[in-house]
């Protein structure tokens, strides 16, 4: 049981730096990426990771993976994929004349999802019922999926042929998306030497799977303050009903799920930045990863090349950050930012 005056948080940032670490043994930059996977691990959502091959996205996964507690899988989207595959299937014994359910690679805490939108239609659906409801259906059967589940999914950008784009309302289940960049010359250069090498780190388990849990909790009782709340609330309305200037690109807006993926992205973010409170500044460093995937562009917008990104910026710009007085997160029993 917690002593009165303890602080709750201590050691959280401290833990998750140290797995951050471990993970940088193996993968070179892509401080934003590792930075992400995290926050969609505290805040419990899934991770939609773009960009083009070579980036390391895939070894990145699998680098967190390694060092976390629980079950891992990873499953290369084929457009031959059918549900069965992901989600098991009923195996007849005629020995016995029954029926017994194999299940599939689904039931991992943490899926792999490797190149998802090469995967048709039907295997979409099957994913998004386990996205959403954490469970899966196999026959006349429900079988819950563990606890967490987690889908962190890679999509290849610049390809066509046998691919898929992935439907709006599955995109709206992932908490983030994650566009990756080419890494810098000096990080470049370190890739090369250290893979010329042949060095291969053993990455060893930093967290448990209860230790996640438990930090997973904790990032649940991050204090928001309602200015916090009605920021975020603010920008993501601002892309339902849009400015004059931005009108013509935007068909439709993001959707409450944005607000609810900006307010506990920005609990997570905060505590893995040492804090017991979140800023404006947290949700508006999410921003982009929390609604380029959310909207749904106009043909004028696709036609003069006008991305999500340069929209979101436009809405930032127009929407400068409230001010939030501080106070001491365990002296004030109504939180750190309590109204003045």
């Amino acid at each position: 049981m917690r002593e009165e005056g303890e602080n709750p948080f201590e050691g959280a940032k401290e833990r998750l730096q140290e797995l951050l670490k471990e993970v940088k043994r193996v993968i070179v930059g892509q401080d934003l990426l590792l930075e992400r996977m995290l926050v969609a691990l505290l805040a419990g959502g899934h991770l939609l990771i773009e960009g083009v091959p070579g980036l390391a996205k895939t070894l990145a996964v699998k680098t967190l993976a390694e060092a976390l507690g629980g079950r891992f899988k990873r499953i290369q989207f084929t457009p031959d994929l059918v549900p069965a595959d992901l989600l098991g299937t009923r195996v007849y014994n005629p020995k016995e004349g029954t029926f017994s359910t194999e299940l599939g690679p689904i039931f991992a805490h943490l899926l792999l999802a490797d190149e998802i939108n090469r995967a048709p239609a039907k295997v979409q659906s099957a994913l998004l019922e386990a996205m959403q409801e954490r469970q899966v259906t196999i026959g006349r059967e429900t079988y819950p999926l563990p606890k967490p589940f987690l889908v962190l999914a890679t999509q290849n950008p610049i390809e066509s042929e046998g691919t898929y784009p992935l439907p709006e309302a599955q995109l709206d289940r992932f908490l983030l998306k994650v566009v990756v960049d080419y890494p810098a010359f000096h990080e470049e250069l370190q890739i090369v030497e250290r893979m010329t090498r042949g060095e291969a780190p053993e990455v060893r388990e930093v967290l448990s799977l209860e230790e996640l849990l438990a930090l997973s909790r904790l990032s649940g009782q991050v204090y928001v303050h309602p200015k916090v709340a009605e920021h975020a609330v603010e920008l993501v309305q601002a892309t339902r009903k849009p400015e004059k200037e931005l009108r013509p690109y935007l068909a439709f807006g993001a959707s409450p799920r944005a607000s609810l993926a900006l307010v506990q992205g920005a609990k997570a973010l905060a505590l893995l930045r040492g804090r017991a409170y979140a800023l404006p500044e947290d949700v508006r460093d999410l921003f982009k990863d929390a609604l380029r995937h959310r909207l749904v562009l106009s043909y004028q917008a696709l036609a003069e090349g006008v991305g999500p990104d340069a929209l979101l910026e436009r809405i930032l710009e127009a929407f400068p950050p409230p001010f939030v007085p501080l106070r001491d997160p365990y002296g004030d029993a109504r939180g750190p930012a309590a109204e003045a």
